[in-house]
């Protein structure tokens, strides 16, 4: 299915023009969640969420096969099969310490991976010998070997922030502070569901479950600027399947847009929670979008506001919510939570063209 029709036949009808303001939210003509408004004054038409659904459902598990290619080798480069997406030249890092004691001390570990999961790299290191050198020394190692080179290596670990700075400031690379480390941040729950445990040593009460992984606390949203309004937008879902191989989704039609790897075991027939900005300034919208690297979208539900993430520590007011919208708003929290963080944001003209960009993102976990 053609990615413009998917949204067409989702959309169901007219969106609703926002008379004189710029922020707030259309409710879309259908959800697979929450029926039709009675105030709402659209046409209905026939839904993609009341379609059956005529791709398999079978489950997105992986394979005894696919379990055995992620085990690791510390020290090694180890190849992933990620069902044949190309390796970039965007890598991910970490370097902290873990919930296992060896000798008396914690644990600590460096894995470096790139953006779409194509390899993996783990070394374990005594604490004494955590220290930016020591850092760089191993980045320079898995770089010469490696491939396929990098040009930018993000990290969203703030306490690490100068010993990660200071090591990558003589390698030839960005070094860029980003919550954009969504291969990095499904392979660290990975770890700490499977691996970790199952070493000597390992302490349950020190991972703390509950910590933000995020680099600083936002506490106030900026305004966006006017000029990067859109003058609609909708709460909508997709189903999963139309992300995965043969879906009507790709990087082929995604504009300038960018999707993250989706995380493992995800149910085959559940939806995708999203917004779609509408505006005529879809382009330099897009454009400024793939700028700044959006990090995702969330709403606030006491404070009734929707706000957009981007970069490392930043977020920007897009809308305030009526009591109806907190509705909707709700269920795309809830269909988030449901799908550890998954969902997308599509910046398009009109329901009628492919988006001049669309991401597929997902909110980085807690207790990584």
């Amino acid at each position: 299915m053609h990615f413009q029709l998917l949204f067409e036949l989702f959309l169901g009808g007219v969106l609703l023009l926002l008379s004189g303001t710029t922020n707030g939210f259309v409710v879309p003509t259908s959800h697979p969640k929450h029926p039709v408004s009675k105030t709402t004054t659209t046409t209905t038409t026939t839904s993609i969420i009341n379609r059956s659904a005529a791709r398999s459902s079978s489950s997105l598990s992986s394979s005894a096969a696919e379990a055995q290619q992620r085990q690791e080798e510390d020290g090694k480069i180890v190849t992933i099969d990620n069902g044949g997406t190309a390796a970039t030249s965007a890598w991910e890092l970490d370097c902290y310490s873990r919930p296992v004691v060896v000798g008396g001390k914690k644990l600590w570990d460096i894995l470096l991976t790139d953006s779409t999961g194509s390899f993996r790299y783990v070394k374990t290191l005594p604490s004494n010998q955590v220290n930016s050198k020591e850092l760089r020394r191993i980045i320079e190692n898995v770089i010469d070997e490696a491939e396929i080179k990098p040009d930018i290596i993000r990290f969203f670990r703030g306490e690490m922030f100068n010993m990660i700075n200071i090591a990558l400031s003589d390698v030839a690379v960005v070094a860029k502070p980003s919550r954009c480390t969504f291969a990095l941040a499904s392979w660290l729950e990975e770890r700490h569901e499977q691996v970790y445990p199952s070493m000597e040593g390992y302490k349950l009460a020190m991972r703390d479950a509950s910590s933000r992984a995020a680099f600083f606390d936002v506490r106030v949203s900026q305004k966006l600027p006017d000029a990067l309004r859109g003058e609609k937008y909708a709460f909508v879902g997709l189903p999963v399947f139309e992300f995965t191989k043969g879906g009507s989704i790709s990087d082929e039609n995604i504009g300038v847009g960018k999707l993250c790897t989706l995380p493992a075991n995800i149910p085959a027939d559940s939806f995708i929670q999203g917004i779609v900005i509408l505006t005529q300034r879809a382009d330099a919208l897009a454009t400024w979008l793939s700028g700044v690297e959006v990090v995702g979208m969330s709403c606030n539900l006491r404070k009734r506001t929707v706000v957009m993430e981007t970069d490392i520590d930043t977020e920007y007011l897009m809308a305030k919510l009526n009591d109806v919208q907190r509705e909707e708003a709700n269920i795309f929290e809830e269909g988030k939570a449901n799908l550890d963080g998954l969902h997308f944001i599509s910046v398009q003209k009109n329901e009628d063209e492919d988006p001049a960009g669309f991401w597929l993102l997902r909110d980085l976990p807690t207790g990584i």
